[in-house]
């Protein structure tokens, strides 16, 4: 009778995780010192779900510690260097040794419990390629309307900004004879052409993505910078807990957090 029980019980597991997973998505689960994650990873990336999928059949995060938490940010981890990691020592430069082209979508944000691919700044990585590696799980905040109409003027006073310097330092070059009258010239030009710019390029925050960021929370200004490429469908509770961790000067927790990644499907 124990038998059969435990046949019955061993189906029905079956069945549940079946049910579960039923699309045509792969799965994996992130097992850390706190608890399990479950992450379904997106097919719209492709790229990013294929190498997530390889370095973790390749056991490449085994013993890695998320070794950048940040409370109501991210919890990060990827690092290979950390799999024996020394007490104290700051983390965070390195990772499988490659980048993966971005696969940035309007549609895809970063909403409270994705998972999303870290990278370096534009200055030397203008593409926005992502760390092979390095990922990182999205807690944020829930924000009002305010607060993101705020944030779309911060944000797009800084890429204004941003195309004013690149038009100053293609217009003027090399320039020597800098005299007050082509400066004035320079200017309005740059004025004019930044106006064009900033027109197609003007940053505001869609219907979605308000309706998100002001229910469930998330990292708004992060979009369209990084490539999200999942989300937590089980233990979102677990990076919850973990992004409360105490943590030193360099957002590293006190008490390391291993972490592994296994394919559920």
């Amino acid at each position: 009778m124990k038998i059969r029980t435990l046949v019955l019980l061993g189906l029905v597991s079956m069945l549940s995780c079946t049910t579960k997973y039923n699309d045509n998505n792969r799965y994996v689960k992130i097992s850390t010192d706190e608890g399990d994650i479950v992450v379904k990873l997106y097919n719209e990336t492709p790229k990013h779900t294929e190498n997530f999928i390889k370095l973790t059949e390749d056991n490449f995060f085994d013993g890695l510690i998320f070794h950048r938490v940040i409370k109501d940010f991210v919890v990060q981890g990827g690092d290979p260097e950390t799999k024996n990691a020394e007490p104290g020592k700051l983390y965070g430069e390195k990772d499988a040794g490659y980048l993966i082209d971005a696969e940035i979508f309007d549609t895809i944000f970063h909403k409270r419990g994705v998972i999303a691919m870290a990278r370096e700044g534009d200055d030397v990585n203008p593409e926005k390629k992502s760390s092979s590696s390095q990922f990182y799980l999205v807690v944020g905040k829930v924000f009002t309307d305010e607060e993101l109409n705020k944030l779309e003027d911060k944000l797009n006073k800084k890429l204004r900004e941003k195309t004013e310097k690149k038009l100053y330092d293609s217009l003027l070059g090399s320039q020597s004879n800098l005299n007050p009258k082509f400066l004035n010239e320079v200017t309005q030009k740059v004025s004019i052409l930044a106006d064009s710019i900033m027109k197609v390029k003007h940053i505001k925050f869609n219907e979605n993505q308000r309706k998100i960021y002001t229910t469930v929370g998330g990292i708004p200004h992060l979009d369209g910078n990084y490539t999200v490429f999942g989300e937590i469908v089980e233990g979102y509770d677990v990076v919850e807990k973990i992004s409360q961790v105490q943590t030193d000067s360099n957002d590293r927790p006190l008490k390391d957090i291993k972490f592994k990644v296994r394919i559920v499907k």
